[in-house]
């Protein structure tokens, strides 16, 4: 039951994001008890056609499979009911929204989604609340189980030994890679040109003459919605937004349209489109002031005081990040760039071109001279780039991967305590399974423990 037991949560988040899918499940029954929770059928099915939408392989017993995983789920609901343990209704209402964010993006829009599920926004959220609350109770369980549990060094070493050798993965050459970041200030008289011209975008779409969507495509210097029109879908809670604009955002009415203000990217305006409580859609415009050579060269020359600085040993390079970056996200991370699984090991193709041709000069511990570069939003910035390690290709070993080899030793560890927990809880709670599965390999354990 391990394997299952460490992937049953995200399993279970296919089972509660049921609900936005293109096929329908007609016939609906209850094929398994575990206390007073029931799972559905649909459940199971609607978790299957969520991995096949996702690209997951779905193995031959992948419907026995997501039922174990159900169970644990419920099992695991049962006990941190009894346990007391908090969840509170703002948190699952945050996770409604995340996953109606999430599927609202993927469809295109509200009412595409709409469409494709049959019921409204609102419906969803009301129909799949007590699904989102049992996720959040089993998380919290699951953690009280594992939560305090550490592994040691001869337990991740005692762990890689008992991998066979000729199952060892093979690692093509990675980077640890850190950056600090400034970005130029341009001069006020570039900042007074770029609210003169939001101010005559404003004045051109309140008169008619201009569509917002119009001079958004063809002026805003935002490349993430150039291309549809200005347009974002917003949420009031979400904290990827920069504050200025989220605030600005939501004190408009619908198709009213901001004044020139300043945020973290640049100046813009905005239009609220539409409003749903804390959901909204919004238009915006965005002209970055252009910077000078004036202001680059500046930038340029603090860097190489800080390159200086870091190369005598005067300060630590995490330091450095912290007091000069301008860069806030890479500042939980002292500096170093992350993957998308947040690691802070980096393959070569996980970096942009400009920075891989900087990283061909240097050795590791060594420090780039600065350097200018257009970041993912179109903003100039400079950098010192910093390569902390890089590996040579290799096959999987505790040299090179202790860190990765230790998290799954840990992970491997939880798994055993999560079977002890369930070999000890099972038996106190009340199972039932529908003849149609109880053949499963993978039920007999439950019916075992009845």
């Amino acid at each position: 039951m391990k394997k299952n037991l460490l992937f049953f949560f995200a399993a279970f988040i296919f089972i509660a994001n049921g609900y936005a899918q293109t096929q329908k499940i007609i016939a609906d029954k209850i094929i398994a008890v575990v206390g007073d929770k029931i799972v559905l059928k649909s459940d199971i099915d609607n978790s299957l056609i969520d991995m096949k939408r996702q690209g997951v392989d779905i193995p031959a017993n992948a419907a026995c499979m997501s039922l174990e995983q159900a169970m644990g789920v419920k099992a695991l609901v049962l006990q941190a009911e009894k346990d007391s343990l908090p969840v509170s209704d703002d948190e699952v209402d945050a996770d409604i929204d995340n996953q109606i964010r999430y599927f609202t993006n993927m469809y295109g829009s509200k009412e595409e989604l709409e469409r494709i599920a049959g019921k409204t926004v609102y419906q969803m959220k009301q129909d799949y609340r007590q699904g989102f609350r049992e996720r959040k109770l089993a998380a919290a369980m699951r953690d009280k189980v594992v939560g305090d549990i550490h592994i040691t060094p001869n337990e991740v070493e005692n762990y890689f030994n008992k991998i066979p050798k000729d199952s060892l993965p093979f690692f093509e050459s990675q980077l640890q890679v850190g950056q600090v970041i400034l970005y130029p200030k341009a001069n006020r008289d570039a900042e007074e040109y770029a609210i003169e011209q939001l101010k005559e975008f404003k004045h051109q779409i309140e008169t008619g003459s201009k569509k917002f969507e119009t001079l958004a495509s063809l002026y805003s210097d935002d490349p993430g919605s150039k291309n549809t029109g200005g347009e974002y879908q917003i949420n009031k809670n979400e904290k990827q937004w920069d504050p200025a604009f989220l605030q600005q955002a939501f004190r408009l009415k619908e198709g009213q349209i901001s004044n020139p203000f300043k945020s973290k990217f640049g100046y813009h305006i905005i239009q609220m489109v539409s409003r749903n409580g804390d959901d909204a859609v919004v238009r915006h415009i965005l002209i970055i002031p252009q910077i000078t050579a004036t202001e680059t060269n500046a930038a340029k020359a603090k860097l190489d005081s800080i390159r200086t600085e870091l190369i005598a040993g005067h300060m630590q390079f995490g330091d450095a990040v912290n007091r000069f970056s301008d860069d806030e996200s890479s500042k939980f991370t002292g500096g170093n760039m992350m993957g998308k699984d947040g690691s802070t090991f980096l393959s070569i193709d996980q970096l942009d071109k400009d920075l891989v041709l900087m990283l061909k000069s240097l050795k590791v511990g060594e420090y780039s001279m600065p350097t200018q570069y257009t970041d993912e939003r179109g903003k100039v910035g400079i950098r010192i780039v910093y390569l902390k390690s890089k590996s040579a290709p290799h096959r999987e070993n505790l040299k090179d991967d202790y860190s990765k080899i230790a998290q799954a030793a840990l992970e491997d560890k939880k798994g055993d305590a999560l079977d002890k927990w369930f070999n000890t809880n099972i038996p106190n709670y009340y199972v039932k399974i529908d003849a149609d599965y109880s053949g499963c390999p993978e039920m007999q354990k439950w019916i075992k423990k009845k």
